[in-house]
């Protein structure tokens, strides 16, 4: 549990498994979880052992029916006993101890933990005597046979004997003894404690002390009942000592009075007796009653009778007025008589109630039942205990609290025989050790419950019982079982286990187990919920997160993308604006060439038509000067010759002969 996060790190680290068991999901996350784990998966071998020695002593020795037996001691006369034994024939014995054979010194302790003595007569046959005292010669058991029981020592002695049994008392006396340890120093200065008998009392020393304390001794003995004979009188074996007092010792008599009080037991069969003799009494009363009740007869009247005529001539005797009457029930009357006057006897037979014996029987029967319903109120055995007078109108649930109730009533004598019982399977492993001890017995053990077994016992011969932990639990019964099954259900629907968890809680046998493993199942379902809403929590984050990262990324990429269409298209934008220039360009280059080939041209055409029109000028100015020195010459030939005025604008240019 502590080490199982340093484990896993190592599986993951190194690969490899330090695990001892093969889930390791499946090992205790705290000691709650531990606690449930050890009672009822994980088992150590000594305890395997002592369970195994333990049922099959119990199987041997047929507890079953000395259980039973028990019981009805508890509820009979109030007490009940068991004595677990060891002899060298039968090895562990667990037998029944009639209490109205039993002797034991004056107790308060309703488990009689404070007895100082205590024993039983049991009559045994020679066969049996030779058994339980292997010592016995044949002469002393031919002694043994004239001793077989009277009523001179035998207080219910019935005087009933078959020549066979001889009447032993067994018994054990607890007294004290001093425990003597010799303190001795050793040349280290340390101090070694040595055992001694209770015998040593040595002088005065400097190298040793001596230091004792008392304890309580265990004596056991059987004696045979009127003859002076001990066949055995010793020191008892492998006594029980409480760990948490080592001074004290157990008998081997489990003796248990619930309702022990100052010496005296009380049984429910002591606090019905009187109630059930006044039963009888009452009983007795009503066969009583019953023998002198007097039947019912009927009043004939027979001069009314005789005043009756049937019509046909014939008169009304009684014989068959009886008859018509016993038969049908019906009778002839007359009401006035043959004179005229009324007939006193008109109704001839009248019925006669000579005594009120029903009401004294009902009466009786009344007080039957209150006797009875005393005896129900002192025991707590009602009626919806024993199922004598179910009530149709009663619910079930006040049927079943009444049986809750009565059960309540008579747990004390549950509570004494698994106190018995305990105590007995206590006892049972202390003298296992007893068994491991002799070769037979030790034998005959390994044939029953394995050499293993065995082996595991021997090694925990020497520990004290109280380091073992015996616990006896009752299956639950159907009342339990339905609580039990009502909580399975409640966390069924809620949720909180599933279905293979209900599984294995209806196979625990142990109400108190099975309730914890309900809340031990519902609390790591609580927190396999939160982690799994954590998860989710996280999940959902990492989720966000992812989408929003996956969106952030997609809105990245988008803008990268448009980036780049922008980027290609401002690429082909620019290169066709590039080649537009180009083209435009060089369409300028060529039209600047054209142009400047058109001006070089303009201007050659320009600069001839210059040269034309300066040629021309000067060919007019040259015509203009020819014409003014015509027109000149023409002036100055009329001036000369006195001509007639000459109009130049009209002239022919032919005329000017220029």
């Amino acid at each position: 549990m502590q080490a199982k996060s340093f484990l896993t790190e190592i599986q993951n680290t190194l690969n490899l498994n330090m695990f001892n068991s093969e889930d390791p999901e499946e090992l205790p996350e705290n000691k709650e979880e531990l606690d449930l784990h050890m009672q009822l998966s994980y088992k150590q071998a000594s305890e395997i052992a002592a369970e195994e020695a333990i049922n099959n002593t119990l199987a041997y020795n047929k507890y079953d029916l000395t259980k039973k037996r028990v019981i009805e001691d508890l509820v009979v006369l109030g007490i009940g006993a068991v004595k677990t034994n060891w002899n060298k024939s039968e090895g562990v014995t667990v037998e029944y101890v009639d209490p109205s054979r039993m002797v034991h010194s004056y107790s308060e302790d309703p488990n009689f933990e404070d007895l100082w003595y205590v024993g039983e007569v049991k009559p045994l046959s020679l066969a049996e005597c030779k058994k339980q005292f292997p010592n016995l010669t044949d002469s002393e058991l031919e002694r043994l046979e004239q001793y077989q029981g009277n009523s001179s020592f035998l207080y219910n002695w019935n005087g009933r004997r078959d020549g066979n049994a001889i009447y032993i008392l067994f018994f054990e006396y607890k007294t004290y003894s001093e425990q003597v340890f010799k303190i001795k120093k050793t040349a280290t200065g340390l101090e070694k404690s040595l055992e001694k008998p209770d015998t040593f009392n040595p002088e005065s020393n400097d190298n040793f002390d001596k230091v004792s304390r008392s304890i309580e001794t265990l004596y056991s003995g059987a004696k045979v009942l009127g003859y002076d004979m001990m066949l055995e009188w010793k020191l008892a074996e492998n006594m029980t000592r409480p760990k948490s007092n080592l001074v004290k010792v157990n008998m081997n008599y489990n003796i248990c009075a619930p309702k022990l009080y100052q010496g005296r037991v009380e049984s429910l069969v002591s606090r019905m007796m009187g109630f059930a003799d006044m039963i009888q009494l009452t009983h007795l009363k009503i066969q009583q009653v019953i023998s002198k009740v007097i039947p019912d007869g009927v009043y004939l009247d027979v001069d009314g009778l005789a005043e009756v005529d049937l019509g046909n001539g014939t008169s009304y005797n009684a014989k068959e007025a009886l008859n018509m009457y016993f038969q049908t029930g019906s009778i002839l009357g007359r009401s006035m008589t043959t004179e005229g006057d009324p007939n006193p006897g008109r109704i001839p037979i009248q019925e006669l109630v000579k005594s009120d014996g029903g009401g004294k029987v009902n009466s009786l029967i009344q007080t039957y039942q209150y006797y009875l319903q005393m005896i129900r109120d002192v025991t707590g055995l009602n009626e919806a205990r024993d199922g004598s007078v179910p009530n149709s109108d009663s619910l079930v649930g006040l049927q079943k609290l009444a049986a809750a109730n009565s059960n309540t009533a008579t747990k004390h004598i549950l509570n004494s025989y698994l106190y018995l019982t305990v105590k007995t399977c206590e006892n049972i492993v202390l003298r296992t050790s007893d068994s491991i001890e002799f070769a037979l017995t030790e034998e005959a053990l390994k044939n029953s419950i394995s050499t293993w077994s065995v082996g595991q016992l021997a090694d925990t011969s020497q520990i004290h019982m109280a380091d073992f932990g015996i616990y006896f639990d009752l299956i639950p019964d159907e009342r339990e079982k339905e609580q039990l099954e009502a909580n399975i259900q409640a966390a069924l629907s809620s949720g909180s286990i599933n279905l293979e968890d209900a599984i294995d809680i209806r196979s625990i046998n142990n109400l108190k187990l099975a309730n914890q493993m309900i809340k031990l199942k519902r609390k790591k379902a609580a927190e396999a919920a939160q982690a799994a809403q954590q998860a989710n929590i996280q999940a959902q984050a990492q989720a966000n997160a992812q989408a929003s990262e996956a969106a952030a990324l997609a809105e990245v990429q988008k803008q990268q993308a448009i980036l780049d269409t922008k980027l290609k298209f401002e690429k082909g934008k620019s290169g066709f604006e590039i080649e537009r220039m180009r083209v435009e360009s060089q369409i300028k280059r060529e039209l600047m060439d054209l142009e400047f080939n058109y001006n070089l041209q303009l201007g050659e055409q320009k600069i001839i038509k210059e040269k034309q029109r300066e040629q021309d000028i000067e060919n007019r100015k040259d015509k203009r000067a020819k014409i003014v020195g015509t027109q000149q010459s023409a002036m100055i030939d009329q001036k000369k010759n006195d001509l007639l005025p000459i109009d130049f604008e009209n002239q022919n240019e032919g005329g000017l002969e220029i």
